[in-house]
């Protein structure tokens, strides 16, 4: 099992992609709002999901289930 640091060492630049990937696709959609209807996809759950996940991986105090919770969120309930 790898340390701390180690975990940090090997994951940052893949982790740093990630984040700026959403964030860019953010950024389209806040875009695309601005140019349209800024609320056609307010209520959609898909959005809605990506927000609450941000808040699971924004929580410090959160235990190491992050990736379990998030799983959990984006699973289709009729699927189980």
């Amino acid at each position: 099992m790898l340390s701390a640091p180690e975990v940090l060492d090997h994951y940052y630049l893949e982790s740093r992609c990630l984040l700026l990937e959403l964030a860019a696709t953010l950024d389209r959609l806040d875009r695309a709002r601005a140019g349209g209807e800024p609320d056609a996809v307010e209520s959609d759950d898909r959005l809605q999901r990506i927000r609450a996940s941000l808040t699971i991986l924004a929580d410090r105090d959160a235990r190491a289930d992050r990736a379990e919770r998030i799983l959990q969120l984006f699973s289709d309930p009729a699927e189980g």
